[in-house]
């Protein structure tokens, strides 16, 4: 913790533990789908459909992707100790794939005329990462 944090008595940081086998396969370009339907708990698997999805244009699909990346995440989150706020840093790449389903369902929802729920996840984003919230745009 930094000396802001105890100050504060904010919560620790949050860290995901690794779990490589969802980031290599798509690194080595296993299709999306099959490395969600190999690893279904994995955020990062699910941001990465949301996020194909989103580019071919398929917003509606790409919003059930990222919320299904997002709960898992939190399922994940709350699994390592996170109580419902705290810093989740990008920095650590386990986090990554939370933070992008997050970016992702803000962005859906955006895009579907969901103000509310664009602004929420978007300051949840915020709140948790800074670099991921200017990282991810």
């Amino acid at each position: 913790m930094t000396l802001h944090e105890n100050l504060l008595g904010g919560p620790p940081p949050t860290h995901l533990p690794d779990d490589p086998g969802p980031r290599e396969l798509l690194a080595s370009g296993t299709a999306s789908a099959d490395v969600a339907a190999k690893y279904p708990a994995s955020s990062l698997a699910w941001a990465q459909l949301a996020d194909e999805a989103f580019e071919r244009g398929s917003v509606v699909e790409s919003y059930a992707y990222a919320r299904t990346g997002y709960h898992r995440g939190l399922d994940a989150l709350r699994r390592n100790g996170w109580k419902g706020h705290g810093p989740v840093p990008w920095e650590h790449e386990p986090n990554r794939g939370f933070l992008r389903a997050l970016h992702a369902l803000a962005r859906a929802a955006q895009g579907i005329g969901e103000q509310e729920e664009y602004e929420r996840c978007s300051q949840f984003l915020k709140d948790s990462s800074p670099t991921a919230a200017q990282t991810l745009g």
